[in-house]
């Protein structure tokens, strides 16, 4: 496809312009696992919504047995995206490809992390190139809103903040563990117009955000909607036009949802390959959930109204989320702390947290707040460029105070 003369690879500069170029790589690719001679290639098609070459694989008959991806910016194969080779040459030998994955999954050992509660202040994006790879087990944010509030955004431009979350969502990529989850609350916003010549824009920014997750290795599992009860959504004021006119054309629904976008680093573990081989089987029977849990994708919950934080979501949300996708014990990160609720809810239910916040006025409500929080020893919580909140040591505390009434 050419736009004014030029291919659509060359405007963006991709490395891999051609189908000349992307049937080459594959066939080098081939030739390094001894396939070269026992499949053909279909047509390369160029997938310019992820910067993709995609590249069909058949056997001699012409039946699709696999395919290879490209980056078409860097050359490399996406292994993680490329059928495995194994699997190819069950396919080409007509053989049950699922024995070939029960054999690669029986060699996999379940790994436990060995980290503790962690408070960080900083850079989410230093602060996880210092943590070890694989060493968290479920992760659960929200992160800060593109200009959606004054006081609360950083970015001049929405492509420098999609460019910013991008690189937040590949570190985290690297420290969570192969299969496990990433859940992400995340919703459209409004920018307000500057004055009543000018329209107000709302951007649809989950949807930004999936295409970022989609390329950075990431497979889609779910859409939650979390639907606040009817009225939270008139303070944005819109909608509000309209309910005085009622003219057409001025429509515009109140919001009332958010998302609570759920995906899961690519594996081809299956999710019962966790619950088999976990090494404490009582605790996946003590991680177990309980009746009354959410049946459909839609969760009814109230907005957080007395936070510290301008925009955190509640609790209970939170509880949700770290009971559905993590087992007790395990290690939950939010990379956008902001209060620390995440980090509240993880250790009432059992989990581990590290949370990492760039504001030192959150790490501050954090460090007052986490001494009520339950499952926690103060002695064993990292401080990472904070200082440590002391534990409290009531019977010290205790024969002091009967010391100076005597």
């Amino acid at each position: 496809m050419t736009r004014n003369g030029q291919l659509i690879s060359q405007k963006r500069e991709y490395l891999v312009l051609n189908v000349k170029q992307a049937k080459q790589i594959v066939k080098n690719w081939l030739s390094e696992v001894h396939l070269v001679n026992a499949t053909k290639l279909g047509l390369p098609e160029i997938d310019d919504r992820y910067h993709y070459w995609r590249v069909p694989l058949c056997a001699k008959n012409g039946k699709k047995v696999g395919e290879v991806v490209i980056d078409a910016y860097s050359t490399e194969i996406l292994a993680s995206k490329t059928t495995n080779p194994e699997i190819l040459t069950a396919r080409l030998l007509n053989q049950d490809e699922s024995t070939v994955i029960e054999t690669k999954q029986s060699k996999r050992e379940y790994k436990l992390s060995n980290l503790r509660n962690t408070i960080g202040f900083g850079d989410a994006a230093n602060l996880l190139e210092e943590m070890p790879a694989e060493s968290v087990d479920l992760i659960f944010t929200s992160p800060p809103y593109y200009n959606a509030r004054p006081e609360y955004s950083e970015y001049e431009e929405y492509d420098e903040y999609l460019f910013k979350m991008r690189q937040i969502i590949r570190r985290c990529h690297r420290v969570l563990a192969e299969g496990r989850f990433f859940a992400i609350n995340i919703s459209p916003i409004l920018l307000r117009r500057a004055s009543r010549n000018e329209s107000s824009q709302r951007i649809a920014v989950p949807f930004d955000f999936h295409r970022i997750f989609i390329e950075e290795g990431y497979d889609f599992i779910d859409d939650i909607i979390w639907l606040k009860p009817e009225g939270a959504g008139w303070a944005t004021g819109r909608g509000r036009r309209f309910a005085a006119d009622r003219n057409p054309l001025q429509y515009k629904a109140v919001p009332v949802t958010e998302y609570v976008l759920v995906y899961r680093k690519h594996t081809d573990l299956l999710i019962d390959w966790f619950i088999r081989n976990h090494p404490n089987k009582n605790i996946v029977e003590d991680s177990k959930i309980a009746n009354g849990y959410e049946k459909t994708n839609v969760w009814k919950i109230s907005p957080s109204t007395n936070s510290k934080h301008p925009a955190a979501f509640p609790k209970e949300l939170a509880e949700k989320v770290v009971r559905y996708y993590s087992f007790k014990g395990d290690v939950v990160l939010d990379p956008f702390a902001g209060s620390g609720t995440v980090g509240n809810a993880a250790s009432g239910l059992g989990r581990r947290f590290v949370l990492f916040d760039n504001n030192s006025d959150y790490i501050d409500i954090i460090r007052e707040d986490i001494v009520s929080w339950k499952n926690v020893n103060l002695n064993t919580v990292m401080w990472m460029n904070c200082e440590p909140v002391k534990p409290i040591h009531k019977q010290t505390d205790l024969f002091f105070a009967e010391k100076n009434d005597n």
